[in-house]
């Protein structure tokens, strides 16, 4: 990073930054560990000939607790993408607008946790529903660990409430789905044939001004083998929306390499990986009451509000150690 040309080339000078980031946030603290325990070995000497100190080695080993714990997190995040960024794509599914309306909510609940946690959001799909709502979104999420962290969020969430879109006041059930893939840097070797995507352009819907809806410049791709559908439409050029298309798609199929590794590793011990797309996950209720909860992991948060506001985290982390205990 020192040498003189190193940001030549910005999206490799990047890259270099972020890894440097990643390595640090597991450095920095596995140092400060270390140092503080030396620290307290000292300050447990001196707490021998003066008792009054106690309240204070308390305070200092709960203190070394929590970050042994937030480091035992990080070494969870140990998969072969997991360091990198997440690219997350939202779907409306059963409920009708209501659904579009929950796909809409929780496209702002992953955004709103983005930005407690200094990831940087960016745009590369949305669909808007005529009435509310969305059809679909895709965001990218870049950050150290953001695909590990939120890999476990793919598979469907569902939303018990009283619809604000039914003239009778009555309970609506609607699920929408989550689909996460890695956001794989150009490095990595992801073998697509072409003769094996079927590329088709229309024009874009929704917002975005005159010369978007007047041309084709969206780009669908379909991958025959896998049956993966992508597409963007976000940009003004169909080179643009092309060549971010690909990505999304590289970034899917490296997915699918992932979970057939995590599948192979589970056979070993008899244990079939729960992980999926079809699968229900999350169960966030408004009526009767305030409540959401993990469907794997058992874990719950009584406001829900709070959780919609981004804060999220809990979830992530109780499913990470889920998983360990499931491998």
């Amino acid at each position: 990073m020192a040498m003189a040309n190193f940001w030549d080339n910005p999206e490799t000078a990047q890259a270099a930054v972020a890894n440097l980031k990643s390595l640090k946030n597991i450095t920095t603290p596995l140092d400060e560990l270390t140092t503080a325990t030396e620290d307290l070995r000292v300050l447990l000497e001196m707490c021998q000939e003066d008792p009054d100190l106690e309240p204070e080695v308390e305070q200092e080993i709960s203190r070394l607790e929590l970050l042994c714990e937030e480091l035992e997190l990080k070494s969870m995040l140990n998969g072969p993408h997991d360091d990198s960024g997440a690219m997350m794509t939202i779907y409306a599914r059963d409920g009708g607008t209501d659904a579009n309306d929950w796909a809409e909510m929780l496209l702002r609940m992953y955004i709103q946790w983005a930005g407690q946690h200094n990831y940087q959001v960016s745009l590369l799909d949305r669909s808007d529903n005529d009435i509310a709502g969305i059809n679909s979104a895709t965001i990218c999420v870049r950050g150290s660990m953001a695909y590990g962290y939120l890999k476990g969020e793919t598979g469907i969430h569902r939303l018990v409430r009283i619809s604000p879109f039914n003239s009778e006041g009555k309970r609506q059930t609607s699920f929408a789905a989550i689909d996460v893939s890695p956001d794989i840097s150009d490095d990595v070797e992801i073998e697509i044939d072409e003769k094996d995507v079927r590329e088709d352009t229309y024009r874009a819907s929704g917002a975005g001004g005159q010369h978007v809806n007047k041309t084709d410049s969206a780009v669908r791709l379909t991958h025959e083998p896998t049956g993966i559908v992508v597409q963007c439409q976000n940009e003004r050029s169909q080179h643009k929306n092309r060549a971010a298309a690909y990505k999304m798609l590289r970034a899917r199929l490296a997915r699918v390499e992932e979970e057939k590794r995590e599948a192979e590793q589970a056979q070993k011990y008899k244990n079939k990986a729960r992980v999926g797309f079809g699968s229900q996950i999350r169960n966030y209720f408004l009526h009767p009451d305030q409540r959401v909860k993990d469907a794997r992991t058992g874990y719950a948060e009584g406001n829900f509000h709070t959780v919609l506001d981004g804060n999220i985290h809990g979830f992530l982390e109780s499913f990470l150690r889920w998983r360990i205990g499931q491998d």
